[in-house]
């Protein structure tokens, strides 16, 4: 038999029926009658959640962005991880902010904005809480109460967010009915099946495919440049986000013993953090980076697996997710041994000044329009100026800074800042105008983290730098007479740091 005609065989059982063949759930009819019956099925008690009294205004906000047009924001599908298991749900960072839904809420929903008279009625289409007589109730693995826990009902979802409900089986047809005659805007790539589902109606009502396109990115776009500027809920948020993060690094530098001991001492320190970062929050933000000694000058290392010497910086990059899956992100450099070295030391303070120079400038809003690419090149001009007295950059700083040179992006080729909240980098999608160029305004919150990185085979600086990599990052968020640093809790100076480790 060939290979071909073996892998052929028993096809009258679809693929994705057969994950079930390892199983022996019941099936019989005494079982279904039997396993339906004598619940509790009392309406789920529900209180409002904390964002509700904020997401309105935001809607309005949309709802007159986009007069007479259907616009659809979908949380996005559960995804795979291994066979039968999905990876925890976390939902588009648009529908979080419009809705208010937390933690692992709500797979497969979408909202949807129609158009009705100046404004549109607003709708969150979910998958609700499916009676016990039901097929799903006990024997859907991926859905079902018996297996995954309760959801709530359409009363339930409704006291929760504010949002009229309605099932998410009737959706399709809710974001497609008159589509000729109805201009609709989709948030793309949150939810592949709802992408192929406008698609398929577009294609046919003949509709400008290049027009729709665009129209879809302008939502994006949209969505995307309403969380610059954060609301009290939201700052609050910010707040709890960066008080888990200080229990997580606190648990660090508390590791660092048992790092230095352990083969794989960077996994010790960053499932310290994830300790309190799940403990006390939703998780993580985004993936830890605990990177000792020459991995600290990989921007973006989160393998973790070396080991950490004594003697050597860790550089810690890490945030926790609040329950509202509002993110902090910081990053501290720590002393392995509880002191800096002479070099480490002097790398660290250039750092440092970078970023009081950033901090400094920012909090110049107040006294006159500071745009948000100032802060960058605050930072930069002490970057310059000390590699200049290091001795490595190859040109002075002031020709390094011109637009024709910066050689010393060399040693930091990453900016100094990018707008935090639901998303690490938040607010991504919006316009340069309305990000790099624009103005520092009171509510935004964003950090500051200059570095230095001098890599283990860079040839074109002294061998004792070599090995070396520095970030000071902390969350910033803009007042009207200033600037807050909402991480300031830290310890930040080089002192601070080695009085941090050593127990002091």
């Amino acid at each position: 038999m060939t290979e071909h005609s073996a892998a052929s065989t028993d096809t009258d059982q679809p693929l994705t029926d057969r994950v079930n063949n390892r199983s022996h759930r019941p099936n019989s009819k005494a079982f279904r009658d039997f396993v339906a019956s004598g619940w509790d099925r009392t309406p789920l008690d529900a209180q409002a959640l904390a964002a509700a009294g904020f997401t309105p205004e935001r809607r309005a906000k949309v709802s007159a962005a986009f007069p007479g047009e259907r616009l659809v924001i979908p949380a996005g599908s559960l995804k795979v991880r291994s066979n039968d298991t999905d990876y925890r749900f976390r939902a588009h960072s648009a529908f979080i902010h419009l809705t208010g839904l937390e933690t692992d809420s709500e797979p497969d929903a979408v909202l949807v904005f129609e158009p009705e008279g100046e404004g549109h009625t607003v709708t969150l289409y979910f998958r609700p809480r499916a009676g016990a007589d039901t097929e799903e109730f006990f024997s859907d693995a991926r859905y079902g109460e018996y297996w995954v826990g309760p959801r709530a009902d359409e009363e339930a979802m409704a006291t929760m967010t504010g949002i009229a409900t309605a099932s998410s089986a009737t959706v399709d047809d809710a974001i497609t009915k008159d589509l000729g005659a109805i201009s609709v805007r989709l948030l793309r790539a949150a939810d592949t099946r709802i992408d192929s589902v406008i698609d398929l109606a577009r294609t046919q009502v003949q509709a400008d495919l290049e027009t729709s396109e665009a129209g879809d990115a302008e939502l994006a776009q949209m969505l995307s440049e309403l969380r610059l500027i954060k609301d009290d809920h939201e700052i609050e948020q910010m707040r709890q986000a960066v008080a888990i993060t200080r229990a997580g690094f606190d648990n660090v530098v508390a590791s660092l013993p048992t790092a230095v001991a352990h083969r794989r001492g960077e996994r010790v320190i960053e499932t310290a953090f994830e300790t309190a970062a799940r403990s006390d929050g939703n998780g993580i933000g985004y993936d830890t980076i605990a990177a000792s000694g020459n991995h600290a000058c990989t921007l973006h290392w989160i393998r973790n697996d070396g080991v950490v010497a004594d003697g050597d910086l860790v550089l810690v990059d890490a945030g926790a997710e609040a329950d509202s899956l509002y993110t902090a992100d910081i990053t501290r450099t720590l002393p392995v041994s509880g002191t800096f070295t002479e070099v480490q030391g002097r790398i660290y303070d250039a750092v440092l000044a970078a970023s009081d120079a950033a901090f400094a400038v920012a909090a110049e809003h107040a006294q006159r329009p500071v745009r948000f690419r100032e802060v960058h090149e605050a930072a930069m001009e002490v970057i310059a100026a000390r590699l200049e007295e290091f001795g490595i950059l190859p040109v002075t700083a002031a020709e390094a800074l011109s637009p024709e040179g910066q050689q010393h992006r060399r040693w930091m080729v990453h900016g100094t800042s990018h707008h935090l909240g639901l998303d690490v980098h938040d607010c991504a999608q919006a316009r340069a105008e309305m990000y790099l160029d624009a103005v520092i305004e009171p509510g935004m919150v964003f950090t500051i983290e200059p570095g230095l990185y001098f890599k283990a085979d860079d040839l074109l600086i002294p061998e004792d730098f070599r090995g070396i990599g520095v970030r000071i990052e902390d969350d910033v968020l803009v007042t009207a007479d200033g600037v807050e640093n909402l991480s300031a809790d830290f310890p930040r100076t080089r002192a601070e740091v080695e009085a941090w480790v050593q127990g002091r």
